[in-house]
């Protein structure tokens, strides 16, 4: 089942926006929203989402024996204070994992309930396409967006705690069609979220999110897909150079155009694709041949299969000098390596 992208949904919008503000004033309607000092709203947030995963249980008994676990199974209850946990529930304070992280030189704490790992093979990047179900909440209990059916997006789009737990989760094991052209995924990664602001919004708002809100999200994952935004035979993930989880900041030829979109990263007379070694494998299933095993920095662009025999090209990395620099990311070596240029 190919990926289709849906951009639909106002909540999760492109990265951007989380750093704009409103603008208004009493005049015109739009209030001013000054931009805080992420540390420390940080530590605000912080004890915001433990007081709230401190005061929350969830239904923990109904996973117990759930063979095929959703976050439609997912309850969240606000306790009473001074009440007993009902049977079968736990507090989320003591089911949830804390998560540690940096964006944009601030230190990160938030926080993964993981319902199911997903029994897929497969598992996310930070910037990869993924197919999911989800519903978003404030901490008052307000649904702010959710998904009837599932929905396509691109990581790199959403807001940056999206990128940091999805890769927490493997995909769906499998998935059943319906006569009716349905599709039911079982054993899929469902989890819930807990976000701090500055991993959502922050000074930025949302239908149903004003600024500096901390958010949870359910989820189901039930597929996923690499992604390549330049087609440059790079996944974007690997673009990521500085490890930031982030690739606006990944510009090797400073020509203000990240890496994970330009199609010459270093700048040079060859293009990035060209730069790579360029392989072909056929794998014979009928004589009971096996794919091969990529090696470190070889990635597969195509496959294809007729009568059990299976094509796979690949582009590989090179280091024409030995100093550690890809080709691809080194000016000064430019060596047309694309066959279809011969």
């Amino acid at each position: 089942m190919k990926l289709m992208k849906n951009k639909c949904l106002p909540v999760l919008i492109l990265i951007v926006l989380i750093s704009l503000g409103s603008c208004k004033n009493v005049d015109d309607g739009i209030i001013v929203v000054p931009e805080r000092d992420r540390t420390e709203q940080q530590a605000e947030d912080r004890d915001s989402l433990l007081a709230y995963l401190g005061s929350h249980y969830y239904n923990s008994g109904d996973f117990v024996s759930n063979p095929n676990p959703s976050m439609f199974d997912l309850e969240i209850t606000e306790l009473p204070e001074g009440e007993m946990l009902p049977d079968g529930t736990t507090l989320l304070i003591d089911a949830v994992e804390t998560k540690e992280t940096v964006f944009l030189e601030t230190d990160y704490e938030y926080y993964i309930l993981r319902l199911n790992q997903g029994g897929g093979e497969d598992m996310p990047n930070f910037s990869d396409n993924i197919r999911i179900n989800f519903a978003g909440n404030t901490l008052d209990g307000n649904v702010f967006d959710s998904s009837v059916n599932s929905v396509v997006f691109d990581l790199i789009d959403l807001i940056p705690g999206w990128g940091r737990v999805l890769p927490e989760f493997n995909t769906a094991g499998d998935f059943t069609l319906n006569m009716d052209g349905t599709v039911n995924f079982n054993d899929v990664g469902a989890g819930a979220m807990f976000l701090p602001s500055g991993l959502a919004f922050f000074s930025g708002s949302a239908p149903g999110i004003i600024s500096y809100s901390n958010l949870v999200f359910k989820f189901d994952l039930y597929q996923t897909e690499v992604n390549d935004h330049d087609g440059d035979g790079i996944p974007s993930y690997f673009e990521d150079v500085d490890n930031s989880l982030a690739l606006f900041d990944d510009d090797t030829d400073d020509n203000t155009l990240p890496d994970y979109v330009d199609g010459n990263d270093d700048g040079d007379n060859i293009l990035t694709i060209n730069e790579l070694e360029h392989l072909e494998y056929i794998v014979d299933t009928n004589m009971g041949e096996e794919e091969p095993v990529l090696a470190e920095g070889e990635f597969e662009r195509s496959r294809s299969e007729e009568d059990g025999i299976i094509t796979i090209k690949t582009v590989k990395i090179v280091d024409s000098n030995g100093d550690g620099l890809a080709d691809y990311l080194d000016d000064s070596i430019e060596v047309d390596n694309n066959p279809d240029d011969n």
